[in-house]
C-alpha cells in the first residue's frame, strides 16, 4: 500500500481508499465501504515489475531468488513447500493444467528426485535439463506460471471474482480486465460472452428480456509495437472490456 500511495502522490492517493484484498474480496470490501455501485473496475491479472525484481518474492527463476510466489506472504504455502512436499502426480497435474506443460510427468519426476528444492534457481535448472536449444522463452516459464497459480489459487479467485463483480457496476459501468496467458484469458472471455447472452424462454425459445451487459470487445486488444518497445513485459497482455447495459 506504501508503493500505491507513492506511484498515486499524495493528493491522488488523498482521494482513494487503499484497500489490499484479492479480486474476489472486492464485493466485500465494496460493502464495508458503503459503496453500492460503481462506474468502473480495472482488473490487472499481471505481477508487477516491483514482484518480479524482487529476490525474496520468489516469482523470477533468477539466482539468488527465492522460491516463494505467494501474493500475500503472511498466509498460504509457498512455491518451496509445495516442490517438497507434494507427490509426482499432484505435480504433474499443476503443470500440465496451469502451466500446460507437455513435459509435466517429466518434470514432476525430476522435481521428486531432486528434492530437498532450495531455490528457484536450483529448480529453474530441472526445466532447462529437459529442453536442448535455444528458445525466446525460458524453460522454466511453463514450471513457475504453474506454481504460482497452485500458490495463490489464481483460477479459482478469478472465477469467484467474475462471478461476483459485474454486479457491482452502476448502469453503463465497465469492466476491463487485463490477462496474461490463455487460461486467464479463457475465463474472461467465456463469462463476458455468458453475461451478454440472450435470456430466453425454456419453452418457448423466445427472448426474455434484454442482456443485462454488453461484450465492447469482440476480440481482446493487445499490445502495439510502441508498447511493447516500452515494456516487452506486455507481450502476451489480452485486454477485454465488458459493460453493465444502461437500462
Amino acid at each position: 500500500l506504501g508503493r500505491a500511495r507513492q506511484v498515486l502522490g499524495e493528493q491522488l492517493a488523498a482521494r482513494c481508499e487503499l484497500v489490499q484484498a484479492n479480486f474476489e474480496d472486492a464485493p466485500r470490501v465494496l460493502g464495508e465501504l458503503g459503496i453500492e455501485a460503481v462506474d468502473g473496475i480495472a482488473m490487472d491479472l499481471g505481477i508487477s515489475s516491483d514482484q518480479l525484481d524482487d529476490p525474496a518474492r520468489g516469482f523470477s527463476f533468477e539466482e539468488g531468488s527465492a522460491l516463494d510466489m505467494r501474493m500475500d506472504q503472511s498466509e498460504g504455502p509457498s512455491a518451496k513447500d509445495l516442490v517438497n512436499s507434494l507427490g509426482e502426480a499432484e505435480l504433474t497435474r499443476i503443470l500440465r493444467d496451469y502451466g500446460e506443460e507437455p513435459k509435466a510427468r517429466a518434470l514432476a519426476r525430476r522435481i521428486v528426485e531432486a528434492r530437498p528444492i532450495e531455490d528457484a534457481a536450483q529448480l529453474a535448472k530441472l526445466a532447462e535439463g529437459l529442453y536442448r536449444g535455444h528458445s525466446r522463452v525460458h524453460p522454466a516459464t511453463r514450471m513457475f506460471q504453474a506454481l504460482r497459480i497452485a500458490v495463490n489459487d489464481e483460477l479459482g479467485a478469478l472465477e469467484r471474482a467474475l462471478e461476483e463483480l459485474p454486479t457491482s457496476l452502476a448502469p453503463g459501468g465497465r469492466m476491463v480486465v487485463v490477462s496474461f496467458h490463455s487460461l486467464e484469458d479463457r475465463l474472461v472471455k467465456r463469462r463476458f460472452v455468458a453475461l451478454a447472452a440472450v435470456e430466453k424462454d425454456p419453452i418457448t425459445g423466445q427472448p426474455v428480456h434484454a442482456p443485462h451487459y454488453r461484450v465492447i470487445t469482440r476480440k481482446p486488444l493487445t499490445p502495439g509495437e510502441e508498447e511493447l518497445a516500452a515494456n516487452p513485459r506486455s507481450r502476451s497482455a489480452k485486454l477485454r472490456v465488458l459493460e453493465r447495459s444502461a437500462a
